[in-house]
């Protein structure tokens, strides 16, 4: 495909959100983020296994497939990317197409991941989070589901950077620890924030990691401000925590559900 026709599907597709580099077309070359998300990228790239032979990988939300393309790009054998947006699919298909790499790209949901029926070596999850109306169910069915090891979990956060101490428990009493800045807090943007209305649930450092401990990802590394790498452990059984097995009903009856 020469640079001319290049050009001319990558302004049909528009806008673009990734910012990629097509043989000398940039798809995003104004972005308010400026090279985005190369630059992004570069902060946490060497966190991750550099050889990925043999492995298989899930991006949830690939938009135009930037990430996909860099697991592919590492060797990993087998490349899925899952986004509900239909132009961000068919952005991600040309750049595949253009790059050389052979990837899946489906039209779904991280409500959507049990439909796949398999697990991934390794899941990616950035910038999906604090777009969804019932994020703690997501980390849920991705724990269930599809994450057979690695995740790879980036979330916009506002509030406090610091993670304080969390006790396994408090008394009814207390009230003074809600207010420290460093407690785990879930922001519930009910209109718009950044002119977008899909911004629903922006978490503070503390509830990042929180929500993702909840979820049965144990952290890793935080390579970068909005990014951390886990590993995934096992939940508590029916017998060491009824209550929360009772929680985790929904995304364990997910599947069933859609057949």
């Amino acid at each position: 495909m020469d640079q001319q026709t290049i050009s001319q599907r990558v302004q049909a597709l528009g806008p673009w959100f990734h910012n990629i580099d097509l043989h000398g077309v940039q798809t995003a070359p104004e972005h308010f983020l400026g090279d985005y998300p190369r630059l992004h990228w570069q902060t946490f790239e060497n966190a991750l296994p550099r050889d990925l032979s043999g492995r298989s990988v899930l991006d949830i939300g690939c938009n135009a497939g930037f990430f996909s393309i860099q697991m592919k790009q590492r060797g990993a054998a087998r490349v899925v990317g899952i986004d509900s947006d239909e132009r961000y699919l068919n952005q991600a298909r040309l750049a595949a197409d253009v790059t050389g790499v052979e990837i899946e790209f489906l039209e779904m949901t991280v409500y959507d991941v049990a439909t796949l029926g398999e697990r991934f070596d390794v899941v990616l999850f950035m910038g999906v989070l604090y777009h969804l109306r019932h994020p703690l169910l997501a980390l849920d069915l991705i724990h269930e589901h599809v994450a057979r090891d690695l995740l790879v979990f980036q979330s916009m956060l506002r509030g406090s950077g610091q993670a304080g101490p969390v006790d396994a428990d408090y008394p009814f009493s207390e009230q003074s620890v809600f207010d420290r800045p460093d407690f785990p807090r879930l922001h519930f943007v009910e209109h718009k924030y950044s002119g977008d209305p899909t911004n629903w649930w922006i978490p503070n450092r503390a509830c990042a990691e929180a929500m993702l401990r909840s979820a049965g990802f144990a952290i890793a590394s935080h390579p970068a401000p909005e990014v951390f790498v886990c590993r995934t452990v096992p939940l508590a059984s029916r017998s060491d925590d009824p209550a929360l097995y009772v929680e985790l009903t929904p995304a364990r009856e997910m599947a069933r559900r859609r057949e």
